[in-house]
């Protein structure tokens, strides 16, 4: 199938996002308001769905949605199950990259960082906050593992919900959360043009590193600079 015919027109050159319009020299600052438009736009769906990509020690990648459920400035919080096959790469090699893309806007924001798991007892919490069907659905399912039929799911499922009728459902111990310390975050906003904007922040272990003529100092330990679309 041909698609070199699918095309769609983004914003014009009037629109440009420029360093100027950066709302903070914060990334993470930055990342809040892209994410607080993007939860007043009607036509976005799920603003918090993004799409994680991890790694084999080997270097084979593998990708996938989920769902983000925090972000601060110690980083952006998700979880999942620790078997299914994420788990086993973050396992392996903990670095991951997330992307978020919000179509109508005509941005993404492109996240790099080490991950770790989160402290067991704030997995516990954020298990329980969630709808019973979704905590027994964790216990259902062996995420990535290879099963029969969807009937075992059915079937399980229900047993379950007969067991935990009235009473609280105890988190798998396969299942907790993982945070992804950034290190690089990219603010990407189409163009009709396709000379789109790009500016990407690193962060430095060491702020007294000397910067290049064309990188620029943010908040704390960030540098910003504009890249080639």
């Amino acid at each position: 199938m041909d698609l070199g015919s699918l095309r769609k027109s983004y914003r014009g050159d009037e629109e440009a996002f420029e360093e100027k319009h950066l709302s903070s020299l914060d990334p993470i600052k930055q990342f809040s308001v892209w994410f607080e438009e993007a939860m007043r736009c009607p036509s976005i769906g799920e603003v918090n769905a993004m799409c994680l990509a991890t790694c084999t020690r080997d270097g084979r990648p593998s990708a996938r949605m989920v769902l983000l459920k925090r972000f601060s400035q110690e980083g952006f919080r998700f979880f999942t199950n620790h078997e299914s096959r994420k788990g086993r790469e973050l396992d392996s090699n903990p670095f991951a990259s997330i992307v978020f893309y919000w179509e109508p806007l005509n941005r993404q924001v492109r996240i790099e960082g080490s991950v770790e798991r989160l402290p067991e007892e704030e997995s516990e919490k954020y298990f329980h906050l969630r709808p019973k069907s979704s905590q027994i659905g964790a216990v259902v399912s062996r995420q990535s593992a290879v099963i029969a039929d969807r009937e075992y799911l059915r079937k399980k499922n229900a047993e379950l919900e007969e067991v935990y009728r009235e009473a609280p459902v105890p988190k798998p111990a396969y299942w907790g959360g993982y945070i992804l310390k950034p290190e690089v975050i990219e603010f990407w906003q189409g163009q009709t043009s396709r000379l789109h904007d790009r500016i990407v922040f690193r962060h430095l272990q060491n702020n007294s590193t000397p910067l290049g003529p064309m990188t620029h100092r943010g908040a704390g330990n960030w540098v910003y600079e504009r890249l080639s679309p």
